[in-house]
């Protein structure tokens, strides 16, 4: 009996942690929690996190882009509008996160896989739920109690186990109660760990109920989620590297996200049962809004050299037709930067079609010419390098252009 009482009393211990408290109320605007609770100590904390993000480098500094955001933000939280702040943050990664304190982050990375208002809506309406039902205090208070729990949870099994191991006679007999104990406490420790990101994943499937329903009365199209997480699930399923092909079609005990699988067929159910209304996606306003930013976060996204995700990427924003010289030149940069086989003739066609096109940038005749010098074809390399410098006269790398005209000149090539 000795021995089970540890267990038993964890197994007691740890059901209680787990309680959710699900907070109904909302938060009261211009209303600041007392510094000396725990909720005043991260709303301090967010303060702090807040600040550092004002002088950050990957802040995005464009005004009308973070003006578009947050008035997306307030469509689908109009009455806590004045207490959202929005940063837009250069960051190459599908990401947005806010704060207790009305402090939002969103990543590019998000905003070019988005593609049109209505997605964006659904995500948004998805960070300002976990404000308004604070998601943030009730974790951090949940992972507390569960850490508390478990630290006197094993502190009781390891006088248990001293106990029983003075009890019994023979080195032998103690080290398997000792063995037997570290492992209890490991046990402990784990079920705390899952326990704590099971309650994460409840307040993510919550988050993404009242996320739906704020994108939906404002309306925006109901289908507008389940498509955005069908299509990174698309994207994982192209990349490069085996892991993230798998990791979400894989349920883990310590994914802090319901498996995208799961989480579209929640949000198509839900869209299946609303009745026939809205279906506004403001795509036409979004890729307005996000265009002057897409060579730079096409640029960042390059840079992860995962290029089968950033392939599919720039195949799903080429769907519609627009930006086609721009999209054509990142396909190219696939390309040229994996130099698989056949990845030359696949960038020269992507650089030729993006030639064709009146959004082309400039970089496309420089890399034109590049390769058209790998191949011997010294007439077609002069002619790229020549219209490249008279697109681009301030480009910084002129003087190396240059120089390879005056080389191939030397040559006497024809």
């Amino acid at each position: 009996m000795t021995r089970l009482a540890p267990a038993l009393l964890a197994a007691a211990l740890l059901s209680a942690a787990a309680t959710s408290e699900a907070w109904a109320r909302s938060p009261t605007a211009a209303s600041r929690p007392d510094p000396a609770t725990d909720e005043g100590g991260l709303w301090s904390s967010s303060d702090r996190a807040e600040a550092e993000a004002r002088t950050k480098a990957e802040l995005d500094a464009d005004p009308v882009l973070t003006g578009y955001v947050r008035g997306v933000a307030c469509k689908v939280a109009a009455e806590y509008c004045g207490e959202i702040r929005v940063y837009v943050m250069d960051r190459p990664f599908f990401n947005a996160q806010m704060a207790p304190n009305g402090y939002m982050e969103v990543w590019s990375g998000l905003l070019l896989r988005v593609t049109d208002e209505a997605e964006l809506a659904f995500v948004l309406g998805h960070e300002t739920s976990h404000y308004v039902h604070h998601h943030s205090l009730d974790a951090w208070r949940a992972a507390r109690r569960r850490a508390n729990a478990t630290m006197a949870l094993s502190a009781v099994v390891a006088v248990a186990g001293a106990a029983a191991g003075a009890g019994v006679g023979g080195d032998a007999a103690a080290r398997t109660i000792n063995d037997s104990v570290n492992a209890l406490v490991d046990v402990l420790y784990l079920a705390a760990v899952a326990s704590m990101f099971a309650f994460s994943r409840d307040q993510e499937a919550e988050a993404d109920r009242l996320g739906f329903a704020r994108a939906v009365a404002a309306g925006y199209d109901p289908s507008a989620g389940a498509r955005l997480w069908r299509a990174l699930q698309a994207e994982a399923g192209h990349s490069d590297f085996p892991t993230a092909r798998t990791e979400e079609a894989v349920a883990s005990v310590f994914a802090t996200h319901p498996v995208t699988a799961a989480r579209v067929a929640a949000l198509e159910t839900l869209s299946n049962d609303r009745p026939a209304g809205s279906t506004d996606s403001g795509r036409a306003r979004y890729r307005a809004a996000i265009r002057p930013h897409l060579a730079d976060w096409l640029r960042d996204d390059l840079r992860r050299r995962d290029y089968g995700r950033t392939l599919h990427l720039i195949d799903r924003l080429a769907a519609d037709g627009e930006d086609p010289g721009l999209l054509d030149y990142c396909r190219g940069e696939v390309f040229r930067r994996r130099r698989g086989d056949g990845d030359d003739a696949r960038a020269l066609a992507a650089y030729r079609a993006a030639s064709a096109a009146p959004d082309a940038p400039p970089a496309v005749w420089r890399e034109l010419g590049d390769l058209h010098r790998k191949a011997g074809q010294t007439a077609e390399a002069r002619a790229a390098w020549a219209a490249y410098l008279a697109r681009a006269p301030d480009a910084q790398d002129r003087w190396l252009v240059e120089a390879s005209l005056k080389a191939l000149a030397r040559s006497g090539q024809p």
